[in-house]
Formats: C-alpha cells, structure tokens, sequence
C-alpha cells in the first residue's frame, strides 16, 4: 500500500526473535499505528497488524494497559493476558491530562497513517485528539474507534465482552437446555471485534490508496456479536424463530454434538448425507444409512432421539482416539474433546507449528502464530510485548525533532 509522506521512523530497540522471517518487511511496512486501546479488542487488533508489518506505538497511561495486572497466570512477574496480545509493539506512557504529553499524543497521530482507540465515546475529545479534531492536520488518517454499543444511543453504555454475550443473545444459547445460561470459555466478541476493526483498517487504508483520503472507521461489539451469531441471528430477522440453547446439540444438523465412546467424549459431524452413510459403515452399521427416518439430514433431525442411542451403541466399543483415527480416514469429521494442552499438541501434529518465540534470554516469550500463512510476504515477529514506556525516551526525542530529520 502506498503511504502518505512520513518521516523516518525511530528504530526499534529490540529486533530479535526466533522467527524464521525476522528480516521480512511485511505487507504493511510503513504504516505507523498510534494505538490509543487497552486490554483486549484493540490490542489484539494492532498486534495482528505488527505481525503484518505496522509500526505499532503503543500509548499507554501512566499506570500501563490494564492487562499488565490481570494475574493470574504470569510468566515471571508479567501477565500472560498481556503477553498474549501485545507483541510487536513499542510502548510509550503519556499523561494524556497534561498538555505536554498530550501535543507528544497528538504529534503521533498528526505522523501516524492509523489511529485506534477504545475509550468511551468522546473521551478522546479532551485532549483533542478526536477524529474531527487530528484530520485537520492529517486528512489521509484512518481513524478507528472501538466500542461496545456504538456512538449514538448506546455510547453512554459500557463495553465488556460479558456484558455483550448477555444483551446479544450468546448467552441465552450456551448451556444445557434446562440448565442457566452461561458465558463462552474465551472474550469471543472482543476478539471478533478485534479481527472487523483489522478488516476496516484495511479497507480504509485501500481507499486511501486510491483517494488520498482517510475516514472514519467504527467497531462495536454489539454490532460485532450480531454478526457473529450468523445462523441463530438468520433464524430469527429472516425466520421469525428465537434460538435457545440446545446444549451441544446443533438446531439444524445431526448427528454433530459429542457422543460417548470407551474412554472420552468423542466430536462427530456428520454434516451430510454422504457423510453419514460413510459414519454408518465405519461403525459397522450401514443399514442405518437406508432407515427412511435416518435417510436424509431433515429425517436424522427429526428422529435424533431415536438415532443417538443407536450410534452410541456402536461408539462406546472402542475409544475416543481410535474412533478419530477411523472415522478421519473416512473421510468423516471428527475429534476427541481435548483441554488446551491436547490443542497445541494437535496442530503441531499437522504441522502447524503454533507457537513462536519473540525475542530473546529473559526477554524471550512463547505467544501464538498469526492465524493467517502468506506466500510471499508472511508474518514477522520483531518485538517481544513491550514493558511500561520500554521506548518513551527515543519517541519522545523523535516526537520533539522536525520532523524532516527525525530517525530516532
């Protein structure tokens, strides 16, 4: 992507990882991101573009991201929670309530190519750095703002991931039919919010390309959610049907929950009609595959009460790993339920080598590998997580010099 004219940007301070890549630019090399946003959306979101290539500057408050001290687990002193998401990034503590930290602020975004923030709607007005206020003296900006509820009615509500799970429905389908309604293992909107604002940045910087021009960009949560819950959303905006939780049964395909095997619950899916006559003969039972109440998905969703004891009956005679092994050569989806652990084992079993080590001695820190694999311009790690204004004395300078001759 082509960038507006910038100076030189201050060198990093720390470049090593053990990287297979660490000398490659990246798709996004020169564009610098003042990254305004604490604990998870936003973080995740620009960490996902320094994987990428972006400069990442990472403005933090004097007291730093509020996931510093989300304990615990920690390796060493330091959260795991912000070890997660801050890679690539280099830190800078500013008092945005004192006009000298906050001019630095906004001489970053007047530099910067993207901005992104989580406060709440208008609290970056204060210090001026709001977007009708920075794209007077950086028209090209892409400005993203992240929020829970958006900027209208709902910008005076609060955005926490929990809360969104709530109000949006999430909730009301997690959890056994006739139990309470629960909250899902992981912030799932915060980091789907994360991956829209990633794909507006994107776009927005696509745009620019082609205009020379910046916009807004806006991410919120509820938005986020909506989305995200794809079929149960469609069922009831084009179905007039309200989902409720079903516990792992899927509303609308069956078999595709856990079953019992000998040792462990066993995933199994079989999303198909094909895909189920290849179940029953690999369970020994193909005449199943013709009972007219199991013959089509329609017939298996409608009679699951009576299939399920008649699957089980079949499953419960070997175990879990050996049924995956079975059923995967057949061509039939399936897994053992396994904890975190089983997960990393698995992928690094396909060769999907999930972990990588960013930096190195005691700075080194295991994290998870970017999620996406490119041919020609792949994902490099160049910055462990920063610690508390780990580089504020170079960005200041850098910030104070003209910007002309400014190279840190």
């Amino acid at each position: 992507m082509s960038q507006s004219a910038h100076p030189a940007r201050p060198d990093s301070t720390h470049t090593t990882t053990t990287s297979p890549t660490p000398d490659t630019a990246g798709p996004l090399s020169g564009v610098l991101v003042a990254d305004f946003s604490r604990i998870l959306a936003g973080p995740y979101a620009t960490m996902l573009l320094a994987d990428l290539g972006a400069d990442v500057v990472k403005v933090e408050g004097p007291g730093g991201d509020d996931t510093r001290s989300w304990t615990p687990p920690v390796r060493g002193e330091v959260s795991t929670y912000y070890l997660g998401i801050n890679r690539g990034k280099r830190s800078i503590a500013l008092d945005l309530r004192t006009e000298d930290d906050a001019a630095l602020a906004r001489e970053l975004v007047r530099r910067a190519d993207v901005l992104i923030e989580n406060m709440k709607p208008g609290g970056m007005a204060k210090y001026g750095l709001d977007f009708a206020s920075v794209r007077r003296d950086n028209p090209g900006l892409v400005y993203t703002s992240i929020t829970g509820f958006g900027s209208g009615a709902g910008r005076h509500v609060p955005g926490y991931d929990l809360m969104v799970q709530a109000v949006s429905g999430l909730m009301s389908l997690t959890g056994d039919p006739d139990g309470p309604p629960y909250r899902a293992g992981i912030s799932v909107f915060d980091v789907m919010a994360g991956n829209h604002a990633v794909i507006g940045i994107l776009a927005a910087l696509r745009h620019r390309d082609t205009t020379g021009e910046g916009q807004l960009v806006e991410v919120n949560l509820l938005s986020s959610a909506l989305t995200g819950l794809v079929n149960h959303s469609s069922a009831y905006i084009a179905g007039g049907t309200v989902p409720y939780r079903m516990g792992n049964a899927h509303p609308s395909v069956f078999p595709y929950e856990p079953f019992p095997t000998a040792d462990h619950d066993l995933i199994v899916t079989a999303a198909n009609d094909g895909q189920f006559r290849k179940l029953c003969e690999v369970l020994g039972a193909p005449a199943l595959a013709d009972d007219p109440r199991f013959a089509r998905n329609a017939d298996r969703t409608a009679h699951r009460a009576q299939l399920r004891p008649l699957l089980t009956e079949r499953l419960v005679t070997r175990g879990a790993h050996e049924w995956f092994e079975l059923l995967v050569a057949a061509g039939v989806p399936s897994g053992p339920i396994n904890t975190l652990d089983g997960g990393f084992a698995m992928a690094e079993r396909f060769g999907l080598d999930p972990v990588v080590t960013v930096g190195e001695g005691d700075r080194a820190v295991p994290t998870t590998r970017h999620p996406i694999r490119f041919s020609a311009t792949p994902a490099a790690y160049r910055l462990p997580p920063p610690e508390l204004d780990e580089h504020g004395a170079r960005l200041r300078a850098w910030l104070a010099g003209p910007e002309e001759t400014a190279h840190g």
